[in-house]
């Protein structure tokens, strides 16, 4: 009876307080808490956007897969480098220099890091009728186009982004010429692309001569008519000639490739206003020597000379000619280096793959350089007067992370499907794709050089 008359008393006791506990009851107290927790949880996000996460790496691994840093130094160190640039050097909000401002020039446009830009690709395959059907991974089953969102971004400046307007204009009444092998048609028709998209009425982008734009051999054209422009593309996968053994040739001579000639197309690209050269895929042992390809000099067939030898030779043979039979005044000239292959479990014809690579390689780069990369190098370091008239566009590294850009399955052509998995093809690139940030590089190195020349001439024009 106690303890119940006691709970009467409690409950007495609340029922009485409560009409005082809500006279002072004030009903902006919860308000105002709720309203200061969701101005806090703004405050903290404004925050997290200000700070430029592309600097934030954790142990080499790209933070919410935006960025890629490799084992090289984090992109967080640019800014602070930034800052002592002198004051007259155009600084970005980011801390990076523009490559194309003043200051720019001491960028080095090839070290950096892949960046996620959803503003990616430049262009769509379907919307471009110059790329071959074994480049189009999108319209031949490739179920990811992760591989198009990426976008080369240097540890020390900014790229301008590519403009085909710009570009088309600065090539009016002008000639760009890519010689080399079938990557470098790769490059090619990546260029094609990005050029035409901004050419509504593609009827106007034609090959002179009427030629499909399939793979053959030979040379091919394509005339933009409203700028009176054309972008080439000339085979010759060695650069220097390749031909009929000399009579009297040893046994097992089939051809031989002619170290010290020059491609014979460099009739029709040598007074190109822009030249664009790349080699390397078929130099290789099963390509030439094991072939029946031996390697020539004057009548002389050289039965011993190894294959980077010979590479060696065919390098300063096309030096050579560019020095002496190239008006480089009038011509830029370009070498684009060695790409790499990504063949996984095997080579092309034994079973190879790298359908799986669905993002780059952020890991550290091979210790060891490209042997042909180091061999162009040497060669063009020896005479002062090559590394005038030559750019080398080294992009063996920054492609080398690229193992998720080429066409592996799908390169058999829309409405054909993938193909066999012991028949992948981990040496060309799918477009839209890497060869395009080639073509960006060419781009802004195109666009310094042209600069430079017009600051010459009007300094020239001046005395």
């Amino acid at each position: 009876m106690m303890k119940s008359r006691e709970t009467q008393d409690l409950n007495s006791i609340t029922h009485l307080d409560f009409p005082k506990k809500a006279k002072n009851f004030n009903p902006l107290e919860p308000f105002l808490g709720v309203l200061g927790f969701i101005l806090v949880t703004f405050l903290f996000i404004g925050c997290f956007f200000y700070f430029d996460y592309r600097a934030v790496h954790f142990r080499g691994v790209p933070w919410l897969g935006l960025v890629g840093g490799g084992s090289s130094p984090s992109l967080s160190a640019a800014p602070h480098a930034a800052v002592v640039q002198p004051p007259m050097v155009a600084v970005n909000v980011n801390g990076r220099t523009g490559f194309l401002d003043e200051g720019g020039d001491s960028c080095d446009v090839y070290d950096g890091n892949w960046v996620w830009d959803d503003d990616y690709p430049l262009y769509q395959s379907q919307d471009c009728p110059f790329v071959d059907d074994g480049f189009r991974c999108l319209e031949n089953g490739r179920p990811d186009g992760f591989y198009t969102k990426w976008r080369w971004q240097p540890k020390g400046c900014d790229l301008p982004r590519f403009n085909a307007r710009k570009m088309l204009e600065k090539l009016r009444n002008r000639r760009l010429a890519f010689i080399g092998d079938s990557i470098g048609r790769n490059q090619w028709e990546s260029m094609l692309c990005m050029l035409a998209s901004a050419i509504p009425n593609k009827k106007s982008i034609y090959e002179i001569n009427g030629s499909p734009i399939t793979k053959h051999k030979g040379f091919l054209v394509f005339r933009f008519e409203d700028y009176n422009c054309t972008i080439e593309y000339y085979r010759a996968p060695y650069l220097v000639v390749q031909g009929s053994s000399p009579r009297g040739s040893p046994k097992g001579v089939n051809m031989t490739l002619r170290l010290d000639r020059i491609s014979w197309t460099h009739l029709m690209w040598k007074d190109a206003d822009v030249l664009v050269f790349n080699t390397g895929h078929w130099w290789s042992y099963e390509k030439t020597v094991g072939h029946g390809c031996y390697f020539q000099e004057g009548t002389k067939v050289m039965m011993d000379m190894d294959i980077l030898t010979a590479f060696r030779r065919s390098i300063e043979t096309l030096m050579d000619f560019v020095v002496t039979r190239v008006n480089t005044n009038k011509t830029q000239v370009y070498f684009r280096s060695y790409a790499p292959v990504h063949f996984r479990g095997g080579t092309w014809k034994t079973g190879g793959h790298c359908h799986q690579l669905k993002l780059p390689d952020f890991g550290p780069l091979p210790n060891k350089t490209e042997k042909l990369v180091d061999i162009f190098s040497d060669v063009l370091s020896k005479q002062s007067i090559r590394m005038q008239v030559m750019n080398f566009m080294n992009v063996t590294p920054m492609t080398y992370r690229r193992q998720d850009g080429h066409t592996s399955l799908y390169h058999f052509g829309p409405g054909n499907g993938p193909g066999p998995l012991n028949h992948q093809d981990c040496s060309h690139w799918c477009l839209p794709g890497v060869p395009d940030s080639w073509n960006e590089l060419l781009y802004v190195l195109f666009l310094k050089r042209e600069s430079v020349r017009f600051t010459d001439k009007v300094q020239q024009n001046i005395l």
